[in-house]
């Protein structure tokens, strides 16, 4: 059976959840439609994304197009929820990128096509809801090839456009001007029918489908449909036509197994449930197998596995199964240890990968009842299994929890999630934003053994200085006489300790060298592991202190494209939120202007800009590094006994021990 997976990404609210239970209703998965209002789709389960009519966890559904079986992933559109998004992209085999026919082209429909461009995910354009007052046809055609890509070709028309009788007429290669305009768009990314287009020879319809369909299947090119997911118009020649268009997995069943897990879930008993895309090679019930991990500085791990029970997807539910093969996506139960982004068995070039952006956003949080904030932190553990983007930090000193995140919206995703699922009412502290720290200088710290204010029996000494830009931390040692397990536990620390500076944030593009040592052997109670991770924070914080460090703030570029009139409120507003920026560039009745806008203020522009652009603008970010803070730098509440109070650490140090 020949399987094939696609994806349906857009913008919140430009009608994904209602385009997937249309095509549901029209391939007789279900009777009667669901309605985003009422809570009563298919693909959005929680009651969080009933109640807000958004998507905020990727769903799968199966339906039949003739003998293709199609899995499809129903995926948020919310730009707090871009990290579930994107985990669905790589399992894709296409994707229907949906664009509202009357709220046009949006920041995230860039964002989301140069994701699959980047992944090269054959990708069709599908422009909802033309029975909308208001709704574009030709217009939102050009803006599409202003905005997005030129590299498109209409399928499809819409007559009646903008009226409850809006419908879809199909583009005949049989039209001499369809024609024509199409051999001039597919010669652009074939060389042989450039070159016959040139020589002016007779180039059929024929050869115009199978150039087409290649293009597309290579996403050098985007068909484009109309359509509405609540009337149905253009919706059954979407289906028809994506068969032919979207390439399958074929021929890959007798090759080494590779998939990625790409979701997790957790049944009511805690057993962990992982989403597998399974690109060759196939699983069975009861058998081993491998799981990679990759860990950071280019390592990776190996475990095993065994497979408990296997589901696939299939016509609105999942149906259980004895074995699953390439092309498929499963749900897979008795991977213990599963985490999402592992891969299981073999790394394949059928694997795509995607950069992850990374929560700058910081909330402390706290259970309304303080007696369950041990309840509460474990329960956030587990979202975050879930959801590796969602970072958790325990402030074990001050008995404080905090949370980085993207945005507000996925606060109260959170907020409700605990309460639903572990009984939990939460209260969150104002958002802030994460920096980061560097070296300005160099300084150097030593601590003698046997010395008077030197309750350790151990020596350390440190080097700090400033490392490359991006290089994080570097850390340089001779092996020396000290014992390597001595010499290890000095490197954790380090690195431990290094996760406040100064003010408090992360100390990066550092570089730190081990330049003294010392150790007693002879004493029964002589030197031991915690002499070490005791001293080594007094002695680095002083080195830093020395070197002195600036604090860094995360940025953002940007991209915004404004009407005419709004473009001296739009310079206005940037600068005021300490914006650098281009000169803007005129370009058809809009401005386009670039520059980096800090993190801290990008979410207020993005917020005020529909009120002062009338809807028009349209404002892409994404990140940018960091860049130095000026003036008073802002601190973060330590989350230890803090080794740059000397005479507090040492009380508390000796206390414990």
């Amino acid at each position: 059976m020949t399987t094939i997976n696609i994806g349906i990404v857009a913008h919140v609210d430009a009608g994904k959840t209602s385009l997937t239970e249309r095509i549901l209703y029209e391939t007789h998965v279900i009777d009667e439609i669901g309605r985003v209002d009422k809570g009563t789709t298919q693909t959005d389960s929680l009651d969080l994304e009933k109640r807000r009519g958004i998507t905020i966890k990727a769903s799968v559904v199966s339906f039949f197009v003739n003998n293709l079986k199609i899995n499809l992933i129903d995926t948020p559109g919310h730009a707090d929820f871009l990290a579930e998004v994107e985990r669905s992209l790589s399992v894709l085999d296409g994707a229907i990128l949906l664009i509202s026919a009357v709220e046009g082209i949006q920041a995230q429909t860039k964002i989301l096509l140069l994701a699959l461009r980047k992944l090269r995910i054959p990708t069709i354009i599908f422009i909802n809801k033309i029975d909308r007052s208001g709704a574009q046809s030709d217009e939102l055609i050009k803006r599409v090839k202003e905005k997005l890509t030129e590299h498109i070709i209409p399928l499809y028309r819409a007559e009646h456009i903008g009226t409850k009788h809006a419908s879809v007429v199909q583009n005949h290669l049989h039209d001499p001007t369809f024609l024509q305009a199409c051999i001039e768009q597919l010669a652009l990314g074939d060389e042989q029918l450039l070159a016959a287009y040139v020589e002016g020879e007779t180039i059929t319809e024929e050869q115009v489908r199978t150039a087409l369909r290649q293009q597309v299947g290579e996403a050098k090119l985007s068909p484009v449909f109309f359509g509405s997911a609540i009337t149905g118009a253009g919706v059954r020649e979407l289906l028809a036509d994506l068969v032919s268009l979207f390439p399958s997995t074929t021929g890959l069943e007798d090759a080494p197994l590779s998939g990625v897990v790409f979701k997790l879930e957790k049944e009511a008993t805690g057993e962990k449930v992982a989403y597998v895309r399974v690109f060759s090679g196939s699983m069975r019930v009861r058998t081993d197998v491998e799981l990679r991990r990759r860990k950071h500085e280019g390592e990776s791990e190996t475990y095993t596995g065994k497979i408990q029970k296997l589901h696939v997807f299939w016509v609105g539910k999942t149906v259980q199964v004895q074995q699953v093969g390439a092309g498929e996506i499963c749900k897979v139960w008795g991977l213990k240890e599963v985490k999402i982004g592992d891969v299981v068995g073999e790394w394949s070039d059928h694997i795509k990968t995607l950069h992850f952006a990374t929560p700058r956003l910081e909330t402390r949080i706290e259970a309304t009842r303080r007696e369950q904030d041990h309840q509460l932190y474990q329960a956030l553990l587990e979202l975050a299994e879930e959801d590796p983007l969602i970072a958790v930090l325990k402030d074990d000193v001050h008995q404080t929890i905090y949370l980085r995140i993207f945005g507000e919206v996925q606060k109260e995703v959170i907020e409700a999630m605990l309460q639903e699922h572990y009984g939990l009412d939460v209260r969150f502290a104002e958002t802030g934003i994460v920096c980061i720290e560097k070296p300005r200088g160099t300084g150097q710290a030593i601590e003698i053994m046997g010395a008077a204010d030197n309750p350790f029996a151990a020596t350390v000494g440190f080097l700090v200085e400033p490392g490359p830009a991006g290089s994080g931390v570097t850390y340089k040692s001779t092996p020396g006489a000290l014992p390597l397990h001595f010499h290890r536990a000095i490197e954790e620390t380090v690195r431990a300790a290094l996760a406040q500076g100064l003010y408090g944030w992360e100390v990066t593009d550092i570089v730190v060298t081990l330049t003294h040592t010392g150790y007693d052997s002879h004493r029964q109670d002589g030197t031991k592991g915690g002499d070490f991770r005791n001293l080594v924070p007094l002695v680095l914080m002083e080195a830093l202190s020395q070197a002195g460090t600036d604090v860094y703030e995360p940025i953002n570029q940007f991209e915004l494209s404004v009407p005419v009139h709004a473009l001296s409120t739009s310079m206005f507003k940037l600068s005021e939120l300490r914006a650098v920026y281009e000169q803007p560039i005129l370009h058809n009745d809009m401005f386009l202007l670039t520059g980096t806008l800090p993190v801290e203020t990008s979410e207020k522009f993005r917020r005020e800009l529909p009120s002062f652009t009338e809807g028009e603008g349209v404002f892409l970010v994404q990140e940018a590094g960091f860049l130095k803070k000026e003036g008073e730098c802002p601190t973060r509440k330590r989350m230890d006994h803090n080794p740059l109070n000397r005479k507090e650490y040492l009380l508390y140090v000796q206390h414990v021990c």
